[in-house]
């Protein structure tokens, strides 16, 4: 594979993780303090809309799975038509309606659009590692450069999204009054937007919507343009693709790919709580409110930059010893809710970044291992890698979503009031517990179940040499 390629295909996956960085780190708190709606109601549209994005992978995989070949392939032309429908989605899914009753009903339809049209781009894209090389060493490679470029998605995202919007976020609205003789006290005046207002706060949101659908645009352009999709190169012509229904039975019953799932499952899910919730964490319950979008950047440029070591760390030491890099965050992370400090507050995003940057390479490095041990075992029969990458995004969304959709919950049941500044007691300790606790525990569970993940780098070796030996 050339570098030109690599890129290319890198660069194609990186709109994915730029929107999805903007929704992780802001729709939870756009729909609580700038569409107003109460935190129960966007628990629902979270989950929900994680789900329905759930629901689509093994959908997707079935008829992705029954593709024919064409002249660009049999996983481009899906990736090409979804695109245009996923722009128009994702902008709706920041645009403030001038009625209010509806409002629910038209986030979660929107959010539903946006997560199941991304899902219909995910699945043909991830499985397509598969089919640009046979070699392991050029697929890793080509998977660094896909999480570099995804990691940078998701900064590019954040920061986009972060400088945009920052000043519908700031405490402008918010004073404080030193009385003569007391502490200081927060005074509360709650800014509601004017949706006919000009430069009203969803309008801020609505252009960063704008640049990030054209940043899709491109970034489909790219991998069109500078990708060339491979058939099947192990496959005979007397080889049969695997029915779907059977192909996931099978893949369920196969001892790497759930150990494997079930503990990135896991980890996803503390990940994903941490995204969700940490700028509600710093602007009510660490006064960070005017540091939020530099903390949400250095995250992102510390997982960014430390893509290259991780590469060449699970290289040198392999891809389980690797993994141990995840739980960096959670001794640092526990001391940020202890001791809401600035400059702490810069090194657990530091120090955050370089566990998300390792949660984010070692699955899709070790999901093609796992592949080719399938078909060693299952050596005439194909198609069967969208049946894996589909029911392994299915998983990991689904856990995602019930951990937001209880996140989100939480806040309800300890009484969050959007569009104040100073939230109660009960909430700042369930955005505490949301940051430290339950993300450490998520990520220790799942390190333990990926100690019995059986593929080491000698099996992969003899993984490889098999498999040349059926070439």
């Amino acid at each position: 594979l050339s570098i030109c390629g690599k890129l290319c295909y890198a660069i194609g996956g990186a709109p994915n993780q730029v929107a999805g960085s903007a929704a992780a780190f802001f729709l939870q708190i756009f729909l609580l303090d700038i569409a107003h709606i109460t935190p129960f109601h966007a628990s629902l549209v979270l989950f929900i809309g994680k789900a329905s994005g759930a629901v689509t992978d093994p959908v997707a995989g079935f008829f992705i799975s029954k593709s024919r070949w064409t002249k660009i392939g049999r996983l481009m032309p899906w990736m090409l038509a979804c695109t245009p429908f996923t722009v128009v989605s994702y902008f709706f899914m920041w645009y403030l309606p001038p009625f209010v009753s509806g409002r629910v009903a038209w986030y979660l339809i929107f959010y539903c659009l946006f997560q199941a049209l991304t899902t219909l781009f995910q699945v043909p894209y991830s499985a397509l590692t598969m089919f640009l090389s046979t070699d392991q060493k050029e697929r890793d490679s080509a998977t660094a450069y896909r999480m570099t470029m995804e990691v940078l998605g998701t900064l590019i995202g954040a920061a986009l999204q972060g400088q945009i919007v920052a000043s519908a976020h700031t405490s402008h609205h918010c004073t404080v009054i030193p009385p003569a003789n007391t502490t200081n006290s927060w005074h509360d005046t709650p800014s509601f937007p004017d949706p006919s207002d000009p430069l009203s706060h969803h309008v801020i949101y609505m252009i960063a919507a704008g640049v990030i659908g054209g940043v899709y645009l491109l970034g489909i352009a790219i991998l069109f343009l500078g990708v060339k999709e491979k058939d099947d190169p192990y496959a005979l012509n007397s080889d049969r693709a695997i029915p779907f229904c059977k192909g996931l039975g099978l893949t369920m019953k196969h001892g790497p790919y759930v150990k494997l799932t079930a503990s990135f499952l896991l980890i996803s899910t503390a990940v994903q709580l941490e995204q969700s919730n940490f700028v509600l964490f710093c602007t009510h319950a660490a006064d960070l409110r005017n540091h939020f979008q530099y903390l949400v950047v250095t995250i992102l440029v510390s997982a960014a930059v430390s893509i290259p070591f991780w590469q060449k760390f699970l290289q040198r030491f392999g891809k389980k010893c690797a993994a141990c890099g995840i739980s960096w965050m959670i001794p640092f992370a526990v001391m940020l809710v202890t001791i809401p400090n600035l400059i702490l507050a810069y090194l657990v995003a530091f120090v955050s970044g370089l566990s998300i940057a390792a949660s984010l390479l070692l699955p899709w490095s070790m999901l093609p291992d796992v592949v080719d041990n399938f078909r060693l075992q299952n050596p005439h029969g194909k198609g069967h890698e969208t049946i894996f990458y589909s029911s392994y995004v299915f998983f990991t969304k689904m856990s995602a979503g019930i951990g937001l959709g209880i996140s989100a919950a939480g806040l309800e049941f300890t009484g969050y009031k959007p569009g104040i500044c100073r939230q109660s007691d009960d909430v700042i300790l369930t955005l505490k517990i949301l940051i430290g606790a339950v993300p450490a525990v998520l990520i220790l569970a799942g390190l333990v179940i990926l100690l019995f993940y059986p593929i080491t780098e000698e099996s992969r070796k003899e993984t490889k040499l098999a498999l040349q030996v059926l070439r």
